[in-house]
């Protein structure tokens, strides 16, 4: 089976959204807890996990140069988003900025090991190689928030339903628009 152009562009151009979207988390978390007194435990991780976020961004921004392939018009609602989405769990607490990144995570790694397999089968090696070691990046990140307490987060039944829900209908439309 191989790949269509247009389905290699449909995974690059959703792939760097979600990064998009995850960095732009991460700077909302960073902007509440690096003006708090005591948070710098959790402003360390999530400084770590940004720039991983960025490091994946900026791969796949190489990516979709490299291959001639524009990025989701609606990156800059996905950066409000996102930024918004990340002020606001911070200012939830601890717990529910841990929920935030389970929540996400666990889409995105169900989304990775999806495209992982399709890659595969398609002999695509190389993209499913680098997409496998940014899928273990996010799991490690979820298993983080989870060691620290995300189930906790107040309403984490709900919360963490809600932000799963967002990143999979963003995931649709990216791949489109």
């Amino acid at each position: 089976m191989s790949l269509t152009r247009n389905r290699r562009e449909e995974m690059l151009r959703v792939d760097h959204a979600g990064e998009y979207g995850a960095v732009a988390i991460y700077r909302g978390q960073l902007a509440v807890f690096e003006r708090q007194h005591g948070k710098e435990r959790i402003v360390s991780q999530l400084k770590e996990m940004a720039a991983q976020e960025q490091d994946h961004l900026d791969a796949f921004d190489r990516m979709l140069s490299a291959g001639s392939v524009r990025p989701t018009v609606l990156s800059p609602v996905w950066n409000a988003a996102g930024f918004a989405l990340g002020v606001g769990t911070a200012l939830l607490g601890e717990k529910a900025a841990h929920a935030c990144t389970e929540a996400v995570e666990t889409v995105i790694e169900e989304h990775y090991g999806d495209q992982v397999t399709e890659l595969r089968e398609a002999g695509e090696d190389a993209l499913a190689d680098t997409m496998a070691k940014f899928q273990e990046e996010e799991v490690a990140h979820k298993e983080l928030a989870a060691s620290e307490g995300a189930s906790e987060a107040p309403a984490y039944p709900l919360l963490s339903a809600a932000i799963r829900t967002g990143c999979r209908v963003a995931i649709r439309i990216s791949e489109k628009v």
